[in-house]
């Protein structure tokens, strides 16, 4: 199959955990009737934004949003890409990524490799690294559309993870993310458009809605950018949801017509990938 259907949900984060699983999963019913094939849900999508609250809003891999998700994914026979989700590991936490397939299976996991620590003077502060552990695998899934890389929010800065996840094979990157008031207006576009062009990949990028009430105020902007770069969906800073189409033939027609991948001097450089 050449073409497949993400839907982008920009959801709003609400402070009760149990009110952000009841939405998404009606939102996974509206969008799979919609003619959707996958929800991509955003960055911490049951949790807000803040080192306060990850160990009180997460659970071990199987808890009550986990299984959730695979419920809805199997009910609607849709793929979920669950946004992230604090992991409670032992005394540790992860922000981790779970896929599902149209059977509710679970079929990927990824924890975000890249802790974000900033500290811009004048603008956001913010140590994920206080709270959260980094993960350590490169994460690609297989679709019956095409192999999908998965990576989260500030993994997209680092381009040899995306490279190494189109060397995998990869014709799409789902980035759940939640950039800021500071690093949105300034990058989060560009890294979207970057990464689709250096690895003539589709990205899709999808954000919480913007809260001012909260403590950590989202862009939004959720995003899908073609493997010409070019941007194919943006919303705005408000709730809501995009449905895109994406069409792997164009990736293989990009591929061909400018075969970049093809043209890495392997004899100069490598990117070595290392499982630990």
């Amino acid at each position: 199959m050449g073409k497949f259907k993400a839907a982008l949900l920009q959801t709003h984060v609400y402070s009760n955990k149990g009110k952000n699983i009841e939405k998404a999963v009606k939102l996974i019913e509206k969008v799979s009737r919609e003619g959707a094939d996958i929800a991509v849900f955003p960055e911490m999508f049951i949790c807000p934004y803040d080192n306060s609250c990850f160990r009180e809003y997460g659970e071990e891999e199987g808890g009550p949003a986990f299984m959730a998700m695979s419920k809805s994914a199997r009910e609607n026979g849709i793929y979920v890409v669950a946004g992230t989700m604090p992991e409670l590991v032992g005394d540790k936490i992860y922000n981790t990524s779970y896929v599902f397939d149209r059977n509710g299976e679970k079929i990927a996991k990824h924890r975000k490799m890249h802790l974000f620590d900033i500290d811009i003077e004048g603008g956001q502060r913010f140590k994920e690294s206080d709270t959260l552990s980094p993960g350590q695998e490169v994460t690609v899934f297989e679709t019956e559309f095409c192999k999908i890389g998965l990576a989260v929010c500030y993994d997209i800065r680092f381009p040899e993870l995306s490279r190494l996840m189109a060397m995998e094979g990869a014709e799409a990157i789902i980035i759940p993310g939640a950039f800021n008031m500071t690093t949105g207006p300034a990058h989060w576009e560009l890294h979207f458009r970057a990464r689709a062009l250096d690895n003539q990949v589709y990205t899709i990028g999808v954000s919480p809605a913007r809260d001012m009430e909260a403590s950590y105020h989202s862009y939004g902007n959720s995003i899908a950018a073609s493997p010409w770069g070019n941007v194919l969906c943006r919303m705005d800073e408000k709730e809501g949801y995009v449905i895109q189409e994406i069409d792997t033939d164009y990736v293989k027609k990009i591929r061909n017509e400018l075969p970049l991948l093809k043209h890495r001097r392997a004899d100069v450089y490598e990117l070595i990938k290392i499982n630990k």
